[in-house]
């Protein structure tokens, strides 16, 4: 009851609508004012893989199964010229080519280094021509088609030497690994007693290799020729003398 004289007394209605801001200290602890860079939604996304081995690093387990294919060579050269064909020989030339699908993928799994770069072509060349030659000494293959392959492998690898000095860098392409595993499954099938005796498909083979070793060499000289056009103009200017 209302008493004469006095003002009513009203209750505050308890709404939260209506209720007053509260201190922004107290706000709630998921709001933005009171998210720390720590517990940011993207912080806490894991971070990606870093390479163990940096560019320059020689002592990797990539290199170690490369210098381990390059070592095992001699023994695969000895078995095949020696033996000829045979399964002793197929086993360690499956060996071998097994290693090259190893040390890429730990290679890439690891990070990749300029001495893995270097290696692993070389042990490539070094174990494709040196099997060819062995085969082509005992009439297994002919010398035409290893002559074709090994002049290719020697020219590039002189060619992208010079260009490098030249400050022209001309990356590998897939295709010539593609070329490498061709160049492969040429000779595992030159060695394989079964098929050994079908010249007609170890010629077809081998002619086969020589298309893929020629195609990535003529990739190569254009993927120099481009390369040395635009790095050309950029080597001009700076040796363009500057204005006193």
């Amino acid at each position: 009851m209302i008493q004469p004289g006095r003002e009513p007394a009203y209750e505050p209605f308890q709404d939260d609508a209506c209720q007053p801001a509260r201190e922004t200290s107290r706000e709630a602890p998921h709001s933005p004012a009171h998210q720390r860079v720590g517990d940011h939604p993207q912080a806490r996304l894991p971070k990606e893989r870093s390479s163990r081995f940096g560019p320059s690093a020689l002592a990797t387990p990539a290199n170690a199964i490369t210098g381990a294919r390059l070592l095992a060579t001699p023994a695969l050269v000895v078995l095949v010229a020696v033996g000829g064909t045979g399964w002793a020989p197929f086993a360690v030339a499956l060996a071998v080519g097994a290693t090259d699908f190893m040390d890429g993928w730990i290679g890439r799994r690891q990070g990749a280094t300029r001495s893995g770069a270097f290696l692993d072509p070389l042990a490539d060349k070094v174990v494709v021509l040196s099997v060819l030659f062995a085969l082509a000494g005992r009439g297994e293959v002919g010398w035409l088609p290893v002559g074709l392959i090994a002049v290719r492998e020697v020219a590039m690898s002189v060619y992208r030497s010079l260009a490098g000095r030249r400050g022209v860098s001309i990356p590998a392409r897939p295709s010539a690994k593609l070329k490498a595993w061709v160049q492969g499954i040429a000779i595992l099938l030159a060695i394989t007693p079964p098929i050994a005796p079908h010249q007609v498909v170890i010629d077809a083979a081998m002619w086969v290799a020589v298309a893929f070793t020629l195609v990535t060499g003529a990739q190569y000289l254009v993927d120099g020729s481009r390369a040395a056009r635009s790095v050309t103009p950029v080597a001009r200017r700076r040796q363009r003398p500057t204005r006193a």
